[in-house]
């Protein structure tokens, strides 16, 4: 055990089951090793009356405690604040937000719930990291109970433009909520930034010479953290998996685009659907050698918006294969379903081209994936959206702005025509940035970082 405490970490879903997998799960695994600890989050169990105590899953190096939530609390708290208002408001899209006050009500409430039972597990040298965005308030009402330990949260998503936050009924509470925190830790500079904006728009903060903030008497910290994949081994995974599964099958000369995304407005994929069709209009030349594969698992099924996007999705792939296709050929092939990881990674390797063109995202691991999934001596192309967090990084990739689809249907022109120098010079530098900073450094940087804060009030 490390004298300098154990490490908890709170996360909305707890991993369960004898083997949890995950990149979070592989992020943290030797700091819990050194460290040890607990893991915190919820069962996925819906129950009339929650326990006001954890229950407990043995088996592995930490401890996990799990706890229940009523169906209004899945409602309100999960599906209502956390991904009606929050999710698209985080993602630029406060027009899409549906505010309710018993939405606000349950997320306070599970929020609060938490933190009085986490209180009482505590060590005085303990170190907290509280994930994502379900969990905002969760430091404030550790502080109101009392615990004074550090505290860090990581953001997974983009942080909102504060013209976006002062949509928020209850904006100054959410700017509040930041306040019990000792380290935030964003994706990308960019969002950094646009955290310290809000901070400057408050008459009670001040911004530090250090880069650091005060938010009343509290000092907290910004900084980026790019989350990352486990390089090595999925590099490894990809191999493995071109090498004894059968690929997309193409006909001779054919080559393969594709996306991987969850069903989602910010991924951008309708745009990305009306780009490839640009490509075929534009660049005849291509017709009956390409096709995009697109994987769209779906997600929040109950959430109005993410019905509408599959609606749209059907109708534009149906109208564009219609348009395009003939007897032996289908440019988009959609699958709205998940595809399991091994296969994935297979999958990534055949594609000639990866296309990831969110409208907005924290980071996205696809890009990271796609790369390290490819062939060193013939690798494929990367077309990134300047939109995702991972452009910061990923420089050597095609980057495109996803909202101009000419843009983008020139960047597959090219990508499907690079020389094979060019794409092995492209890919060797994406790939030294992801061997250097992968999963492993990214949660070691976070953690060094938040447990050498200065603790306490300024």
């Amino acid at each position: 055990m490390s004298e300098a405490g154990r490490l908890i970490v709170v996360s909305n879903r707890l991993p369960l089951g004898p083997n949890p997998s995950g990149g979070l799960v592989v992020a943290l695994k030797d700091a819990f090793h050194e460290a040890g600890g607990i893991w915190v989050g919820t069962s996925g169990r819906i129950e009339a009356r929650p326990k006001q105590r954890f229950d407990s899953h043995p088996g592995l190096a930490f401890e996990r405690f799990s706890f229940d939530l009523t169906q209004k609390e899945h409602e309100n708290y999960y599906l209502g604040y956390s991904n009606s208002v929050l999710w698209p408001l985080f993602h630029g899209r406060a027009d899409l937000m549906e505010t309710r006050p018993e939405f606000l009500e349950d997320y306070r409430g599970v929020n609060a719930r938490l933190a009085q039972m986490l209180a009482s597990e505590l060590h005085r040298d303990d170190v907290i990291w509280v994930q994502d965005y379900h969990l905002l308030p969760l430091a404030q009402a550790l502080r109101d109970a009392g615990v004074s330990n550090r505290i860090g949260f990581f953001l997974h998503i983009p942080f909102p433009a504060l013209y976006d936050i002062m949509a928020l009924p209850n904006s100054e509470e959410f700017i509040g909520w930041l306040g019990g925190y000792d380290l935030v830790g964003l994706q990308t500079r960019r969002d950094v930034a646009r955290l310290l904006e809000v901070f400057r728009s408050r008459p009670d903060a001040e911004l530090l010479p250090d880069g650091s903030a005060k938010l009343g008497e509290q000092r907290i910290e910004a900084r980026s953290f790019p989350v990352a994949i486990d390089t090595a081994a999925f590099a490894r995974e990809a191999a493995s998996a071109a090498a004894s599964r059968p690929g997309v099958a193409l006909e001779p000369g054919e080559q393969l685009i594709m996306g991987v995304d969850r069903l989602d407005y910010s991924k951008g994929l309708p745009n990305r659907f009306k780009a490839f069709a640009r490509l075929l209009e534009t660049h005849a030349e291509v017709n009956g050698l390409v096709t995009l594969l697109q994987i769209a698992p779906p997600t929040r099924e109950a959430v109005a918006a993410y019905q509408d996007i599959r609606t749209e999705l059907e109708q534009l792939s149906g109208q564009i294969n219609g348009a395009y296709a003939d007897l032996t050929w289908t440019p988009i092939r959609y699958i709205h379903r998940a595809v399991p990881r091994a296969r994935l990674a297979g999958l990534y390797r055949q594609a000639a081209v990866g296309l990831v063109t969110p409208l907005a995202d924290g980071m996205n691991l696809v890009a990271k994936e796609y790369v390290a999934a490819q062939d060193p001596d013939n690798p494929g192309v990367l077309i990134l959206s300047d939109f995702a967090g991972a452009a910061e990084q990923m420089e050597d990739a095609l980057l495109v702005n996803p909202f101009d689809l000419d843009q983008v249907a020139e960047a597959m022109a090219r990508a499907l025509k690079m020389p094979k120098g060019e794409r092995c010079a492209r890919y060797d530098a994406l790939m030294d940035g992801l061997l250097r900073e992968d999963i492993n450094w990214w949660s070691r940087s976070y953690l060094k970082a938040l447990r050498g804060v200065s603790r306490g009030l300024s």
